[in-house]
């Protein structure tokens, strides 16, 4: 019980990393919670100071997810299907609710995919390339997203997946949509922002 206990924390722990954070004032000497969105995320990150830096911001936020599940495997065994999903968990609810930040934290969607990257990587591929084409077409990130977010369960019953992993995709495809509710309203309305739209960075968004 007590390696489990350890396993989660550390998992919640990683995940409340801020790399968007930290990256933006270790390169750009900003705070990313002043400008765009206010969001800590990887897409904030590129509206705000470019394509480089949201690639950073992403990558890092994938391995929280993915090394959370990766420590998981190494301690309980790559079968141990449920600590594999409540450390992937932790992970995005410290990027959700991290302690660093005072519990505000961003979507949780790139931690996500690290945490489905090693549980679900065939779904994971499926829903990438969803999002690659919305976004591509749209130019709405949280649009790409939220889709992406609902074929993960889909895609892992295509594929016969564990149960168990079905019902981790589901979770997290709910997960993802109740945090992007402000955006599904912004969408609704057509005043979500496009990626590529000229944002004054100086002013935080409402």
């Amino acid at each position: 019980m007590v390696s489990y206990i350890f396993v989660i924390l550390i998992s919640y722990l990683l995940g409340s990393i801020p790399f968007g954070l930290i990256i933006t004032r270790l390169v750009k000497g900003v705070d990313i919670r002043e400008y765009g969105s206010g969001n800590i995320g990887a897409t904030n990150a590129y509206r705000v100071m470019g394509f480089g830096m949201g690639i950073m911001v992403a990558l890092c936020d994938i391995g929280k997810g993915y090394i959370s599940v990766f420590i998981a495997q190494q301690v309980f065994g790559s079968q141990a299907a449920l600590i594999l999903i409540l450390a992937g968990l932790a992970a995005i609810a410290g990027h959700n609710w991290p302690i660093f930040l005072k519990f505000d934290g961003g979507r949780g969607v790139a931690t996500s995919v690290g945490v489905l990257i090693s549980l679900l990587p065939k779904a994971v591929l499926i829903a990438f390339f969803a999002w690659l084409v919305i976004v591509l077409t749209t130019r709405y990130v949280s649009l790409g997203s939220i889709i992406g977010a609902v074929l993960i369960p889909i895609s892992a019953l295509i594929f016969n997946s564990p149960a168990t992993y079905v019902g981790l995709g589901l979770a997290i495809a709910i997960f993802v949509v109740y945090r992007h509710r402000p955006n599904i309203q912004r969408l609704l309305a057509g005043e979500e922002n496009k990626i590529g739209w000229n944002m004054d960075v100086e002013k935080k968004e409402e």
